[in-house]
Parts: C-alpha cells; structure tokens; sequence
C-alpha cells in the first residue's frame, strides 16, 4: 500500500462510466449469464415472431370469411393457425423464463462469490474504513438488484425492441401512414426514457447506499448488544436505526416518485395511440383505403406495439436501479489492493524465521504517522514482548510483522525475503496470528481448530490441547471437542476462547507466532492457565507478543518499549527495571493497580 493510498482510503466509491460500459462491465463479470444465450435469444425472437402471427390470422380471417364470403370454411384455417402459434409463442415464453432464471443464478452467484473474495482480500485498513453493513449488502441487496433485472427484465428489454421493430415491419404493410402515425405519438415517449436516465440513476444509487447504512445500523447494534444492554443504550441505538430507516423511506419515496412520472407519461401514449389509430383507420376504411381485416390487423399490432411500452418502462426503470446495483459491485472489484497473490511468488524457507524492517514508514487514513524511519532486526527463535503506552504504535507494529498491513514506506522481511514478494499460502503457513479476543465461528471446537489444519484428526487436535496443558479442561466439557462455541464464540468465555485460539494456533505448527496479549479480560486463575500455554506456544518459535500486562512480558528474550512509534529502550525484563527507565516506569504503574495484583 502506498502512502497516497493509505491517506485516501475511505468509502469505496462506485464505479464510473455511463450505462452502456457498465453494462458492458456487469455482463463480463456475471460471464455465466451469458453461456446459453443465443439459444434464449432464438427462443425469445420465435415467440415474438408468434405473437405477431397472431393479428395476421385475425385479418386474414375477417376478410375471407366475412368481405369474401368464405364463411366459416374461410376462417377454420386461419384460426387453426393462430391456436397453433398462441401454443408455440407460451412454450418459447416459459423456456426462455427458465433458461433466464438459471443462468443469471449462475453467473451472479459467481459474482456474489468474486466480491466477497474481493472484500475478504482488501487491505485491513480499508476493510476497518467501511460499515460492515454497508460491505455486506455489496454481495447482497446491490447483486439482488442486478438478479431482479436479469430475471425478469432484462431480456424482456431487448425481447421489447425486437417486437416493436417486427410489429412496424408488418403494420406498413398495411399501411405506411397508420405506422407513421403509431411512431409520432410514440417518439416523444422514447426520447423522455432516453433523458429519464439522468435523474433516475442517481436516485437508485442514493437508495442502494441507504439499503447499505440500515444494514450497517442493524449489524453494529447486534455486534454490540452486550455494550448497548449494559449501558442501557437501547435509545440511542434505535434512535439511530430510526433515522437511517426514515432516510432509507424517504429515499425510496423520491425514487418512486420518478417511476410514477415515467409510468404514467407510458399509459397515457399507448391510450392515445389506441384512440388515434381507431379514428384515423375508421376513415380509411370509408374512402376504401384499407380494409376491415387491415384496420383490425393494425389495432392487434398496435397493441403488441405499445404493451412493450408498459413493460419497457418497468424493464427501463428496473435497469437503472440494477446498473446502481453494479456500480457499486464493481466499485468492490476496482478497489485497490486486492489482487490475488501472483503466481510464483517466493516461499519461506524451512526452519526458524527472523523478522526484519528496514526503514518502514506507516500512515492510518486519518491522523499523523505511526511508524517512520523504523529499522529492526529479530533474529529467529526469539521471544519479543512489545510494550508502552496506547497509542504507542505497538499493534501498528505487530500487523506490520505479519502483513496484515503493508507498510507505506521500506519493507519487511521474513526470514530474509520481503513480504510483498512472499506466497500468502506459504506466510499463512509459516506464521500465525492469534489476536486479542480470540473470534471463533459458529460451530464446534473441533471444526475451529481443524480450519488451520483440515486433515487433522481428533487425537491430533486433542493432542494440541494436552500439549499446552489445556487438556483437563477440555475433558471437564460435556462434548469435548464437538462442544458448539456459538456465534462468534460467544457460549464460551474469553478466556475459553482464547484457549481454543492458542490450541488452533499450536496445532498449525507455525514458524512464527504474532499475539494480542490474550490474558487482559479473564480471570486469575485462568490467566495463570492461558500464560503457561503460552510459555509452551512461544518455546522455541519466533514470538511478538503485544502485551497489554506486563505479566505477558517478564518471560520474554527482549522486550521493546513503544513511545511515538519508536522504540525507547529494548532489553530483558530483569535489565529493564534495573535501569529505571520507562519501562520500569510502566511496570511501578502495573504493579500499583490493584486489580492487577
């Protein structure tokens, strides 16, 4: 990440260009929709060319059967006919429905599963800049859009097109100045769609963000629903919800409002072309111009000339509201920063890994840098502990470490080779992180310590446990390893949690260890517990332990103290109280807090 990128990240924008480009883009990224087509396009066109067969037999029937004198002999024929092509236009009707609805399932499942890789890939700070909320409905309700419109719609759109131009081709033939007269009164309308867009489209994308912050209200509040009820904040957290749920109303109203001003203006031009063509073609057929069967005829046509209007309209308004739905996924898929890794990159060598930084310089978003000019060198095998102040610049460090974060300036290195050129298959490997509040997913312990390791078995990942001495307690659960965890790990304690992250961190057998100090929200006794599996975890691999407690750091090979993204003093425990300096400093304050003990 550069320093340009790390002072501009901020919401993800949606992407630029005009309609015809982003649909262009939004097809290429759901390529699926497309496998298929010319067959659903074949489908579609003989359905048309069904309902347009059908004003024909209608004229040929009247006028042989009633102007010649055919009798019902004459029309037999041509009502067989027309059964024949009403059957045949409902079989292409629902085939081209189901071909349609299966392959934009397809291809936008592909989509939903591209931006969520895309989202999962972004660099931590931009994904920390975003509402999880407004994230989440970007492989949502934005796709769920663009799935409405290709479903339901947007064949219907082109199907629309075709069957005005086929509708035009044969209501000329029976009369050039009827068709002449269907096109003025139905131009206008077209060209009011054509301009339409300019305000329709900006209304849906302002829709699609507020569907995006009541998701992100919604998500928050849930997220923290333990600090809400504690603090008996559940005003202010409907308060918010209220606001972003009347923003979102008030939003959709504006959007309505254009709908119904282009719908309306759409019923009112077929009525008048209904009336216009009854009074003209009426005359017509008095001075001998056309026939009954040819005025009849044309009415059909035009009404298979018009109902494209009412449903373009629909298919038109819905298209704006999923080209708002696919700007803001490709907006997703242009967000810098999350290219898959390339093929070939280096992999860590075998062994014990040292971490070095060479002149590292490392911005957030908003406020002054955290780390400049930083220049370290760890040799393998060691145990760090970093301390200092909040704010010192200590997690900023260890995310470096372990590139979850890439440094604006300088490079790291990883047993020797930069991190921007390291496989992440072979760093995820070979390093792992275990961070403050240990996050579990929903299912069993088992299942989270076996996501680091698929192929373990259940003696394996017991073994992890029994090795960092944590066995008796997993033998004091009624389950064991099949024991549920809950969302989030929320049926454990933290200290539970965090023994189950240190058992899935040792079963990964990593090189090097990056750590949050896990023992700042759990009890005595436990502490005691989780600091000697911690002992095990860190013997013999290289550790950075972000100690928030000291207790973290008295067994550590070299502790470094933190002040303004700089390290003051470095050393071991016993020779850093010695000196008297700021570590000892920190270390009179923690040992005067009671709680503390």
């Amino acid at each position: 990440m550069s320093t340009a990128e790390t002072s501009t990240v901020g919401v993800i924008d949606e992407a630029q260009g005009g309609a015809v480009e982003i649909l262009r883009r939004g097809l290429r990224s759901s390529a699926d929709f497309l496998v298929g087509m010319r067959l659903t396009v074949l489908l579609g066109l003989v359905a048309v060319a069904g309902r347009v067969v059908l004003p024909i037999t209608v004229q040929r029937a009247l006028d042989g059967g009633v102007r010649h004198g055919g009798g019902t002999a004459a029309v037999v024929w041509p009502v067989a006919g027309a059964m024949v092509a009403v059957l045949l236009t409902a079989a292409c009707s629902y085939a081209v429905s189901i071909r349609l609805y299966r392959v934009s399932e397809t291809g936008l499942a592909a989509s939903r599963v591209s931006a969520f890789r895309h989202l999962h890939a972004l660099p931590l700070v931009r994904q920390e800049s975003q509402p999880r909320g407004a994230l989440v409905a970007r492989v949502t309700s934005d796709i769920d859009t663009v799935s409405s419109f290709l479903q339901y719609k947007g064949l219907m759109l082109a199907l629309s097109t075709l069957q005005m131009v086929a509708t035009t081709v044969v209501m000329a033939c029976y009369s050039v100045w009827l068709t002449l007269l269907v096109w003025a009164l139905q131009l206008p309308l077209l060209v009011f769609l054509n301009r339409s867009q300019s305000f329709l489209a900006p209304r849906f994308g302002r829709l699609q963000e507020r569907v995006g912050e009541v998701l992100a209200v919604a998500s928050e509040a849930l997220a923290g629903a333990e600090t809400v009820r504690g603090y008996d904040a559940s005003g202010y957290v409907v308060a918010r919800a209220d606001r972003a749920v009347t923003e979102l109303a008030t939003e959709q109203m504006r959007a309505q409002r254009a709908i119904t001003a282009v719908q309306s203006l759409a019923e009112l031009v077929p009525s008048l072309i209904t009336v216009a063509l009854a009074a003209a073609g009426v005359e017509l057929v008095a001075h001998g111009w056309m026939s009954l069967g040819d005025l009849a005829a044309v009415l059909f046509l035009a009404v298979l000339f018009v109902s494209p209007t009412r449903q373009g309209v629909v298919a038109f308004t819905e298209a704006q509201r999923a080209l708002a739905g696919w700007r803001r996924l490709l907006g997703v898929l242009d967000a810098p920063g999350a290219a898959a890794p390339a093929a070939g990159k280096r992999t860590l060598p075998d062994g014990p890994l040292g971490i070095g930084f060479e002149q590292v310089g490392f911005s957030y978003p908003t406020g002054r840098p955290v780390l400049e000019d930083f220049s370290l060198e760890l040799v393998p095998g060691r145990r760090v502990a970093v301390v200092g102040e909040t704010g010192a610049g200590k997690t900023t460090f260890a995310k470096l470490a372990c590139g979850l974060v890439e440094p604006g300036r300088g490079r790291v290195l990883v047993g020797g080779v930069p991190l921007d050129e390291v496989d992440r298959a072979s760093l995820r490997r070979r390093m792992v992180i275990v961070p403050q509040e240990g996050f579990l997913f929903d299912t069993t312990i088992a299942a989270n310590v076996r996501f680091t390791l698929p192929d373990a078995s259940p003696a394996d990942i017991r073994r992890a446990f029994v090795e960092l001495g944590l066995g008796d307690w997993l033998d004091g659960l009624p389950l064991g390893l099949d024991t549920p965890v809950g969302p989030g790990g929320a049926l454990l304690s933290a200290g539970e949690r965090q023994m189950v992250a240190l058992a899935r961190a040792h079963a990964a057998d990593p090189a090097v260890l990056i750590l949050d100090e896990a023992t700042s929200a759990v009890d005595p006794d436990t502490e005691v517990r989780i600091q000697a599996a911690l002992d095990r975890l860190t013997s013999g691999r290289t550790s950075i332990t972000v100690a928030h407690r000291l207790i973290s750091a008295r067994s550590a090979d070299l502790i470094l103290v933190f002040d303004a993204g700089r390290i003051v003093e470095s050393g071991p425990h016993h020779e850093l109280l010695a000196c008297g300096g700021p570590y000892a400093a920190l270390h009179d304050a923690w040992i005067a807090r009671p709680a503390q003990g």
